[in-house]
């Protein structure tokens, strides 16, 4: 019987993510509370587009400088810095509130709503460096047979953490208003950076490349680092243009939602139809994504396309509940797939950059769709599917009901997203990827014999150049085989 025992970094690994967990659940509670509170007050889907839009934009900025901080620095210190830049961004949005009346502060016309979404923004943000790091932590302290099963974890938690702020960002805007919200936020950012000072990361050895003396935004390192490895380029690129699609529903779904629940009500069918996402993460940290992640991808990509078409061809609270849910639950293997991949293929003094620059693109793609597909729902396609010609013409292919509108962009988007996925199947960079993770099997590894629950195999730090402990303490300054110094990210944590 295959053992299930955790290794002392596997143990390590579960601390960071359940901190981690604490601090992303903050940020959603704040920033779902942001986006039914600004969509509530001001009534308009084009502030609900701008609000969506900006996060992904934000993000699409801020990756490959986080990429490249979390591949230069200490793992560890990274996830500090962001937590206190979260706190400080959410204090700041806090005072605002405070002195701002609440007429002037929901002005559209006046710069202060525009002002207090993004300072709250610039707090979600920068929660990516974290996460980046969790990433990278994966490859540092998890055996490779069972990276999809982590990577299962960290859907499992999002799952959790979504479920969690989607029933009380809604509770909380309903009961307590927007000030108490950020105060809630700003407490529970504060708990997470005490209990992340108790965590200690043992640090991988790497020496220093060439290339890698650029410590700030090294978008040079990041590209050659991602068209070094055959098909990757194509794979970012592929999920760049679902996240394009995907803006489609960044955009429209709260407004779709909020149209047939009340925002309390709208908060809990969020919370649990976001059991999907637990669901969905506990398979694959069960059971990983079988012998070929990328072929697992496609398909999920093409079912979540048939999902997207179907959950609201019927403006029927129960489908459109049903839909999110099942989408929610095939989301974990498509994330975990793509991180699963980068972590085999690339190596891990690069893998901060190359999830960046892989979160860059992905992430500015959304934007476009949102920033676009707001102001065009909101001033034609809605006023037109509620005019008697629209609703005429609509109803035998999406029955009737006030947001049919919003109906036939989501089924078109994803038509859209279900042949994508199909035609990638037939592409020369899929056999090119699938080749690149097939051939990168670290050494004394075999795939073919990995148990199916995924147990353990050799210790991490035999393949990735880690002792538990970090370096030679006695040894100052340690160095690779070829004499080369390793740079900041090699020293043990407390090093100075």
């Amino acid at each position: 019987m295959a053992t299930t025992t955790r290794s002392q970094g596997e143990r390590t690994f579960l601390h960071v993510l359940a901190n981690t967990a604490l601090a992303n659940i903050t940020t959603a509670f704040v920033w779902f509370a942001l986006t039914f509170w600004v969509y509530l007050e001001t009534g308009s889907v084009l502030a609900t587009g701008v609000v969506g839009g900006a996060y992904m934009l934000f993000v699409a900025f801020g990756s490959i400088l986080f990429g490249s901080l979390v591949d230069h620095h200490r793992k560890l210190r990274v996830m500090l810095v962001s937590g206190v830049c979260t706190l400080i961004a959410f204090a700041t949005a806090g005072v605002m509130i405070l002195l701002l009346p609440e007429p002037l502060l929901l002005q559209l016309t006046a710069p202060w709503l525009w002002l207090f979404m993004a300072v709250i923004l610039a707090g979600s943000i920068v929660e990516q460096l974290r996460n980046i790091a969790l990433s990278t932590t994966v490859t540092l302290l998890v055996p490779d047979e069972r990276h999809a099963n982590a990577n299962g974890m960290v859907g499992t938690v999002q799952g959790v953490a979504f479920a969690i702020t989607s029933v009380f960002s809604g509770l909380s805007i309903g009961l307590l208003g927007m000030g108490w919200t950020i105060a809630i936020g700003i407490v529970a950012i504060a708990v997470s950076l005490v209990h992340l000072l108790t965590l200690r990361i043992p640090e991988d050895v790497v020496a220093q490349q060439p290339d890698d003396a650029a410590r700030g935004i090294d978008l040079r390192g990041s590209i050659r680092a991602v068209l070094g490895i055959g098909g990757l380029f194509a794979l970012i690129l592929f999920s760049t243009f679902n996240n394009l699609i995907g803006g489609v529903y960044m955009a429209l779904m709260d407004p779709y939602g909020l149209e047939l629940f009340e925002v309390e009500a709208w908060g809990a069918v969020l919370g649990v139809s976001s059991t999907g996402f637990i669901i969905g993460g506990l398979v694959i940290a069960r059971f990983g994504l079988g012998r070929r992640p990328i072929r697992t991808l496609l398909l999920v990509v093409i079912a979540m396309g048939v999902l997207g078409a179907l959950f609201t061809i019927r403006e029927w609270w129960w489908l459109y509940g049903l839909g999110i849910w099942a989408y929610m639950a095939i989301i974990p293997a498509a994330e975990a797939a793509e991180q699963t991949v980068i972590q085999r293929v690339v190596p891990l003094h690069r893998q901060g950059r190359v999830f960046g620059f892989a979160m860059a693109f992905e992430a500015g793609a959304a934007p476009i769709t949102a920033f676009l597909i707001a102001p065009i729902a909101q001033f034609l396609i809605l006023p037109w599917a509620r005019s008697p010609e629209g609703a005429a013409a609509l109803e035998p292919l999406l029955g009737t009901g006030e947001a049919r509108g919003i109906a036939l962009i989501f089924l078109v988007a994803g038509i859209v997203t279900t042949l994508a996925g199909a035609l990638a199947f037939t592409t020369r960079s899929y056999r090119r990827i699938s080749e690149s993770y097939d051939a990168a099997v670290p050494e004394g590894d075999d795939p073919a014999e990995a148990s199916p629950d995924g147990a353990p195999g050799p210790a991490p730090a035999a393949r990735a150049g880690v002792t538990e402990g970090g370096p030679d303490a006695a040894d100052p300054v340690a160095r690779d085989p070829s004499g080369g110094a390793v740079s900041d990210a090699g020293r043990a944590p407390g090093a100075e």
